[in-house]
């Protein structure tokens, strides 16, 4: 007697199994289903089986795990396929909550470590101590890629680095030498990226870091006799860049209109000197051994201050008197330099356009380009009140990557939900999702010939402005649809070029390794294609397992048509000297990686 076929046996089981499920087939609810079918196939040389129970089990469909993609690709700096197929088992909130009780290991520690072991490793390889330099910016970025290899503290390190990419400091300027200083300041970024805002605010107008990239380190009061006045320069930036911006904005982002309907200013000049007068007095808290005998003091230059420790106030030094800050608050005479530091914080902290700010920014680092007003207005409500709290980053965080704009695909299509991914994080991607060829534990890269290709690197901006600016325009198309392209502003025709031929040499690493170090006796770091060679048997079977680590599944039918008739050609006998699996992961990888469909998040 012939079994009943499979359309006709589903429908007993769900009519009397204990609970019933209204979503749909495919969704995993098979319990007490028995799934009859024709056959099953087996292939030769694969481990899979193409069951008939997987027609309604929801094995093999894929949806949950592209979303989950998608999201940590916004999330972190890439994972794995065992890693996202993990955190898609659960609600993402609860990712993003375990998340958030990881605490990481001090990058300004870690630098010198890093150091100490180069140094080592510089002597035994026949160095004279005295020639070796540093610890300086070199030393920061390979504790950098130490730290975000391997790690756990996904969300928080992405945080860091977008909030390094809104207050900045670069080792382009007279900092570079001091790589303590550049990981502690990249401490106070990461550490608090899950606390207050106003904490932010607070730490990196007293980091000597920032005191020294932005000139407010050793800034003495006015001094009439000398015609000399406080440095505006942190106190330009701290409101333009770092908090407020330039014009009032309402929740939602857009601009507030005066009767004339023009943009109202946040500041004016006398706003700037007013900010300048309470940055005024901040000076070195330590001072490292000296053949000179100097010691702790205001005045003393950067060289010999101690760098991974908060500047302190040197009252006689700092401007007295009352200084009128925004919203015609007043600062009152008589206060303690640090008195008035912490309300020039605190004024700044509770203006209203810092959520907005903030919301924008932060939503563009990690999510899209041009964010909606409704999305930007539900930021800056988490940033202005969570639970009576004003600056909660958690909020802030959480409320950007689990919000309808972040989360739905609805406007995927639409030209303004997307953003071009930065170079850089197109190459951490890389780095992280695929399997690295390391002999030993260290993970340290220079990154030299992509800083060199793209300009990109953290804690390498050009300027205090970024990369590129938040606001850039590309071309007449983005000013014609009201829309701004931030990243675009460092693609052009050398460095998209420049990018191609970076992408060529990490998929043939017997030329280049993806992460090189730099004059230390050590072996660089290539990828390991071994894993992705059991797909490459099957040109679509690889494509669809690159498209879920790389293009998030929205790999075009027209870009994976263009891979498989590049892949296919390559066969057993294409050259002799290579496997040939071993050369169409190279070729799928490389196409996939300067395609627009792994370039654009969507």
């Amino acid at each position: 007697m012939k079994k009943p076929i499979l359309y006709l046996f589903l429908w007993f089981p769900i009519c009397f199994f204990s609970q019933e499920y209204s979503d749909y087939l495919g969704a995993g609810h098979s319990n007490g289903i028995t799934v009859t079918s024709s056959s099953q196939e087996n292939r030769l040389n694969w481990n899979e089986t193409a069951s008939g129970e997987n027609t309604i089990n929801g094995t093999g469909l894929d949806g949950r795990l592209l979303e989950t993609s998608r999201f940590l690709a916004q999330a972190t700096f890439g994972t794995d396929l065992d890693y996202i197929k993990t955190v898609a088992e659960n609600p993402f909130e609860d990712w993003i909550d375990n998340q958030f009780d990881l605490d990481s290991p001090s990058m300004g520690e870690l630098t010198q470590t890093v150091y100490d072991k180069a140094l080592d490793r510089f002597v035994t390889n026949g160095g004279n101590e005295d020639d070796y330099f540093g610890p300086y910016w070199p030393h920061f970025q390979y504790a950098w890629w130490e730290s975000n290899i391997g790690n756990q503290d996904l969300l928080r390190q992405r945080i860091a680095l977008a909030l390094s990419e809104i207050i900045v400091i670069s080792r382009n300027s007279n900092i570079g030498d001091y790589g303590v200083g550049l990981g502690d300041f990249y401490d106070v970024l990461k550490d608090n990226a899950f606390g207050n805002f106003k904490n932010i605010l607070r730490e990196i107008t007293l980091h000597p870091m920032m005191g020294i990239y932005l000139s407010h380190y050793n800034n003495p009061k006015s001094n009439p006799e000398e015609n000399t006045h406080p440095d505006e320069n942190f106190a330009r930036e701290i409101m333009q860049l770092f908090s407020i911006g330039l014009y009032e904005l309402n929740q939602n982002g857009s601009y507030v209109l005066d009767g004339n309907g023009d943009r109202i200013p946040t500041y004016n000049n006398a706003d700037i000197k007013e900010f300048a007068k309470i940055f005024t007095g901040l000076g070195p808290a330590d001072v490292m051994e000296n053949p000179w005998g100097v010691t702790t003091r205001f005045g003393v230059g950067h060289y010999l201050a101690v760098k991974d420790i908060p500047m302190v106030m040197y009252d006689e030094f700092h401007e007295p008197g009352e200084k009128r800050l925004l919203n015609d608050q007043v600062v009152p005479s008589g206060q303690s330099g640090m008195q008035d530091i912490d309300s020039a914080i605190d004024n700044l902290f509770n203006h209203q356009n810092v959520g907005p700010f903030i919301a924008i920014r932060l939503i563009q680092q990690l999510v899209k380009s041009n964010p909606s007003s409704a999305y930007i207005s539900r930021v800056s409500s988490a940033f202005n009140n969570t639970k009576g709290v004003r600056g909660d980053m958690k909020a802030v965080i959480k409320t950007i990557l689990l919000d309808e704009e972040a989360r739905s695909c609805s406007w995927i299509d639409n030209p303004s939900g997307g953003k071009l991914i930065e170079p850089m994080l197109r190459y951490f991607n890389v780095a992280r999702q695929l399997d690295l060829d390391n002999e030993t534990s260290e993970n340290w890269n220079i990154s030299y010939n992509f800083y060199q290709a793209t300009g990109q690197s953290p804690l390498a901006a050009p300027h205090v402005f970024n990369f590129f600016l938040p606001a850039y325009v590309p071309n007449s198309e983005f000013t014609s649809a009201n829309l701004v392209g931030p990243e675009f502003e460092i693609h052009n025709s050398a460095t998209s070029i420049d990018y191609i031929n970076e992408v060529n040499l990490w998929t043939f690493p017997q030329y280049y390794s993806i992460l090189d170090t730099w004059d230390l006796e050590m072996e660089g770091r290539p990828l390991d294609f071994e894993a992705l060679k059991y797909y490459a048997k099957d040109s679509e079977v690889l494509i669809n397992q690159l498209d879920k680590l790389f293009t998030r599944g929205q790999l075009s039918n027209e870009t994976k048509q263009l891979i498989i008739n590049a892949v296919d050609p390559i066969v057993n006998d294409w050259n002799e000297d290579f496997q040939y699996t071993d050369l169409r992961v190279k070729m799928a990888l490389y196409l996939i990686l300067i395609s627009p469909d792994y370039t654009i998040l969507k």
